[in-house]
């Protein structure tokens, strides 16, 4: 599925700090009058700043979307053949057992929900997530904060006093791109920055101690269907090169573009599509179609993970049944 694109999703949005936020740099200089533990930083927009990686928020997402998961499912791989939920990280058996399977389809297919998603040591992953840069470098707040590290034997002071930066004001813009995706697999990410943005998690240091905490802001989505065009009336997204036809306001998962062998072999879902109150319109050059959600009302980014979610709840169901 790699080899081909049959959609595509970007989510444009905005991390906004909630309190204190802090992704550390991970070394330490010789600078005596810098602190301890220092953000991240790089070269943006002409000079010096610091931004939040990708890397790190890709994690958080995945954490937490295993979390969810792992709530209706398993990490044990089933005796029947049913879905494997969240796989188990540490099991090298199962590692090995994927890495034992010479076909890609089946590797896929024996993959567990989140694997499918974020990857793992035989598949690519779907999602990819762009560093997320200040939009305004004067917004940003940087203060200094001491702390110490607390014996739980003795109640005395381990280690410190240090002093760390935190970010506690700005907004940090990134994007969300995910390929190939199934509209469970959206619905899942809509359920992670939905909690991201209700803190029921964070980011970054010190998340257990109050840092971490972001809200979002949902500047846009596009939902791209490259391999499509609309007929004359604009009333229907049709196939180019096969016979799919679908009306023009319709979210469509992967597996509405494979045939009915290729979607069992990958496992993916058929049907797998949603009515959405956007109507569809050509992609920049005239080539592809595509649908776009702006901002956060009720026919906004919101809109789409609600139709995405829907989704996710049937597979659920029936898993479930």
């Amino acid at each position: 599925m790699h080899k081909r694109f049959v959609n595509h999703c970007t989510i444009d949005l905005t991390l906004i700090p909630d309190g204190p936020i802090l992704i550390k740099s991970g070394k330490e200089g010789a600078d005596p009058t810098k602190p301890d533990m220092e953000f991240v930083e790089t070269y943006h927009a002409g000079g010096k700043s610091i931004y939040l990686p990708g890397s790190s928020l890709k994690g958080a997402i995945r954490a937490h979307a295993e979390r969810i998961v792992r709530t209706v499912g398993t990490d044990k791989r089933p005796t029947n053949g049913d879905l494997l939920w969240a796989s188990n990280p540490l099991n090298r058996d199962e590692l090995k057992y994927l890495d034992s399977i010479p076909d890609s389809q089946d590797i896929y297919r024996l993959s567990s929900f989140t694997d499918r998603l974020f990857g793992n040591t035989s598949i690519a992953s779907r999602l990819r997530i762009q560093d997320a840069y200040p939009v305004d470098k004067k917004t940003l707040k940087i203060q200094e904060r001491n702390g110490v590290a607390i014996d739980r034997v003795f109640g005395s002071v381990a280690v410190g006093p240090f002093n760390y930066q935190v970010c506690t004001a700005g907004e940090f813009r990134t994007k969300i791109h995910l390929k190939n995706f199934s509209l469970a697999q959206l619905g899942l990410i809509g359920l992670v920055l939905r909690d991201l943005n209700d803190g029921w998690f964070g980011i970054g240091f010190a998340k257990s101690r109050g840092l971490g905490t972001v809200t979002l802001k949902f500047n846009e989505a596009v939902v791209q269907y490259p391999g499509c065009q609309l007929d004359e009336d604009n009333r229907q997204i049709k196939q180019i090169v096969k016979s799919g036809r679908w009306g023009h306001t319709f979210l469509l998962g992967a597996g509405e573009f494979l045939d009915a062998d290729e979607a069992a072999n990958y496992g993916f879902s058929t049907p797998d599509r949603e009515q959405t109150p956007i109507a569809a319109e050509p992609m920049d050059l005239g080539f592809g179609v595509q649908l776009k959600w702006q901002g956060d009302g009720e026919t906004g980014v919101h809109n789409l993970f609600k139709c995405a979610v829907r989704a996710w709840s049937k597979l659920l169901t029936g898993a479930v049944a």
